[in-house]
């Protein structure tokens, strides 16, 4: 198997375990405890990862990075990051798995469908969609009804990953010369 497929796997996995921890932590900064947390910052790299594999290998491999990557991060997530006598940290855990594979796939399905527009419609265009749909997911399954602000946790959530999506162009626009084409 090829060296990059397995490594975007491995960095997959990497950025969701990443993410689930930091996501337990509110920044205290200016006043953004009730609207920000760090994984905000780290859980969009996960979309460059889709779509970079995507544009080299094609959606059907793309899917299988996702594939790898979800059961790598809800493993290091069970194993690293997870309190089982905390429910929170168990619905942080299913409400990740959930929210990761149902964005992640979207990701990838939406940008193969635009795959051959201007090198920036795809990914921004999958980027914004997944992480709308991965924030509302997540959020909602970890935190309704436990008394943390989920809603305006998800907003302020949602608007640095749509700032991360659009400086997320940057890398993959110079990836693009090294993640060409693949004929498996």
């Amino acid at each position: 198997m090829n060296k990059l497929f397995l490594l975007l796997s491995f960095l997959m996995g990497v950025v969701v375990l990443t993410s689930n921890y930091l996501v337990q932590f509110p920044i205290i900064y200016y006043g953004l405890e009730e609207i920000l947390t760090y994984g905000a910052f780290s859980y969009p790299i996960a979309f460059l990862i889709t779509d970079l594999a995507n544009r080299s290998y094609g959606k059907l491999i793309a899917r299988k990075i996702v594939y790898i990557g979800f059961t790598l991060g809800i493993s290091f997530t069970l194993l690293f990051a997870t309190n089982f006598d905390d429910l929170i940290s168990v619905r942080i855990a299913i409400g990740s798995g959930t929210a990761f594979l149902v964005a992640q796939l979207l990701d990838v399905q939406i940008f193969d469908k635009l795959r051959k527009k201007q090198w920036f419609i795809a990914p921004l265009t999958s980027s914004i969609f997944g992480s709308t749909v991965d924030t509302f997911i997540f959020f909602s399954i970890s935190f309704y009804a436990t008394g943390v602000p989920w809603i305006t946790l998800s907003l302020g959530d949602l608007t640095v990953k749509i700032l991360v999506a659009l400086i997320m162009l940057i890398p993959f626009r110079l990836l693009l010369k090294t993640f060409k084409p693949i004929k498996l």
